[in-house]
């Protein structure tokens, strides 16, 4: 089963599995695995879902047998990045993290994906069981998006985090701005006009964003290719993407799975793709939540640490304890 809300948009989707055409699906960070939804999507009234059971019986257990970084540890292996970053001279390299929870008793899924709905009106949120693997997630930033009548597609780049009160510094503005001319270049391969918007904050709950908005007309058949080489982003991945994608093997030491993967969505008029972060993969036992950051040569372990300590809160502070 999934659930999802699309931004801006408060109906509840499902997708009905009455045909074989995918209505969503899921892409792994590595490319290497997909989850899909079939069927046409449809609108689930507020009492019908009322009625539906989203349990921790429903889930699986964790059976990954690997343990979350303490903060210490986080610390010490960001340090090593950052020299790798300093050595060679690299604009941003995003390196993860996962925090696990296995101190409840039940959580309300069902309730804690309604409280997730509400914080983040702008996201892309959803909540979906396939038997093997369940997710929740709610994050505002698209990929892509195409409209199938028009051939416009639209992208954008969204990097540095803050706390919405804080101003930004030049770390942060530095960090996005490789993240603009990365998706430009790539953007100028497929059309020779290009518009792209003023950089400007990107609210998303408790934090906020430097966000830049990108808008071009393209083919259709060069829809998979612009995806396959915007996907992994800078804001997920880091610059060079071949180099980055190496050493987030080599520091991160986990799967990232689904996280900062990317979602599909096709309706009736538009492709739509969104990148799965601030994210959670339910079990029976357990929660994984995982989070991230962009760091840069002026990175410093303490406050990214502190980072991603506020992003998780995007999952944790909706969840329900029954």
């Amino acid at each position: 089963m999934i659930y999802f809300k699309l931004p801006f948009d408060e109906r509840l989707l499902s997708a009905d599995e009455k045909n074989s055409k995918n209505a969503v699906s899921f892409f792994s960070y590595n490319g290497l695995d997909q989850i899909s939804f079939s069927g046409d999507i449809f609108e689930i009234n507020s009492v019908e879902f009322s009625h539906t059971s989203i349990t921790n019986e429903d889930l699986t257990n964790d059976s990954t047998n690997s343990p979350a970084k303490t903060k210490e540890e986080y610390c010490k292996t960001l340090q090593e990045v950052i020299e790798v970053i300093k050595d060679h001279n690299l604009p941003k390299l995003v390196y993860s993290r996962r925090k696990i929870f296995t101190d409840f008793t039940l959580i309300n899924y069902k309730e804690s994906f309604k409280n997730l709905c509400e914080s983040y009106p702008n996201a892309f949120r959803y909540l979906f069981n396939d038997g093997q693997n369940a997710w929740m997630g709610a994050f505002s930033e698209v990929l892509g998006k195409f409209n199938k009548r028009t051939h416009e597609f639209e992208t954008m780049a969204l990097a540095g985090t803050l706390p919405v009160s804080e101003e930004w510094s030049e770390k942060e503005i530095e960090e996005q701005k490789p993240v603009t001319t990365y998706i430009q270049d790539i953007l100028k391969n497929y059309s020779d006009t290009v518009q792209q918007s003023e950089t400007y904050d990107h609210i998303s709950g408790n934090i906020k964003h430097l966000r830049t908005d990108f808008k071009t007309s393209i083919k259709p058949e060069d829809l998979d290719s612009i995806i396959q080489d915007l996907h992994p982003t800078p804001a997920v991945c880091g610059i060079p993407k071949d180099f980055c994608n190496e050493n987030i093997r080599k520091y991160e030491k986990f799967p990232r799975e689904f996280y900062a993967g990317y979602i599909k969505v096709e309706t009736e008029d538009s492709i739509l793709y969104f990148v799965n972060l601030r994210c959670a993969r339910l079990y029976k036992d357990a929660v994984h939540v995982f989070v991230g950051g962009g760091i840069t040569a002026q990175s410093d372990p303490e406050k990214e640490w502190r980072e991603t300590e506020l992003k998780s809160e995007a999952i944790l502070k909706n969840l329900v304890i029954s």
